[in-house]
């Protein structure tokens, strides 16, 4: 009988030493997890998230000197994370968009993102959604805009100022050391040749196609409609609803209640989480 006692006192204190373990465990793992910067996008008392697509769209925000108006897809990414982990109370996603554009690569790179969202979305445009930040807007699955906001630009530049006859003027002179005929192609210091300029047009009308091509699959509409429209202007409101840019001009209301329709709720039952990047 003895043996048996001692057995029983045995594992009890073995499970009360591993209680106090795992509550160790847990604890730390709680604190390591906010410590890394984790942020709920809702406590349950929202349930749509929201996230700005505002400024300038980058490739990375390293050294950009004003980081808060500018973009990446990293943002984006991390963004998506936590909506992705926060399935139990996020049923749908809405991008503000009020930005300019940017780098293709960067456009690209976050409008796919948003086309490959499995949840329900929407697009929300500001003041502006032109160039890239179209490109961005062109995959949400619905599109709405302010009667007043600025869209399209759908295009591609890289125009610069060309300093050669200034150099002149002040008696310095272009020295090309080269191991290549375009590899100093666009150098300010020097006047663009006929054969430079057909060499970027090349690649300014390949990566045009391809933002063409994007839109068009994005709004459902053939590359030839795109194209009539991919002349870089941009649309005002309904002139772009008119071109199918956009789906509906609209507000934040609008947009709940397109949410509501969509997950056969309520508009009462639509509530937006604010998103804020937890570096600003």
């Amino acid at each position: 009988m003895q043996s048996i006692s001692f057995g029983r006192e045995l594992a009890s204190v073995l499970l009360k030493v591993f209680g106090v373990i795992l509550t160790i465990c847990l604890i730390g793992a709680v604190i390591l997890f906010f410590s890394l910067g984790y942020t709920a996008l809702s406590d349950g008392s929202c349930n749509i998230a929201v996230m700005p697509i505002e400024g300038v769209i980058m490739p990375w925000g390293n050294g950009v000197e004003y980081p808060e108006f500018a973009v990446t897809p990293k943002d984006v990414r991390d963004f998506l994370s936590l909506v992705e982990a926060d399935d139990l109370f996020i049923d749908g996603v809405l991008f503000e968009v009020n930005s300019p554009g940017g780098t293709p690569v960067a456009s690209e790179e976050i409008a796919k993102m948003i086309g490959n969202l499995e949840v329900p979305n929407a697009v929300l445009i500001g003041d502006i959604g032109a160039s890239g930040g179209y490109m961005i807007a062109s995959a949400g699955d619905k599109v709405f805009a302010s009667s007043m906001s600025d869209i399209g630009s759908i295009g591609v530049t890289m125009s610069y100022v060309e300093e050669s006859l200034k150099n002149k003027e002040e008696g310095l002179t272009y020295v090309p050391l080269t191991t290549g005929e375009f590899k100093d192609a666009g150098d300010p210091n020097k006047p663009l040749s006929p054969e430079d300029r057909v060499y970027f047009q090349n690649q300014l009308d390949t990566i045009n196609n391809e933002f063409i091509s994007l839109v068009a699959y994005n709004r459902d509409l053939t590359f030839d409609e795109v194209k009539k429209l991919a002349d870089g202007s941009t649309l005002i409101g309904q002139k772009a609803v008119d071109a199918k840019l956009v789906d509906q001009i609209g507000n934040r209301e609008a947009v709940k209640t397109y949410f509501a329709e969509k997950l056969n709720k309520d508009v009462s039952e639509i509530s937006f989480c604010e998103y804020t990047d937890p570096l600003f």
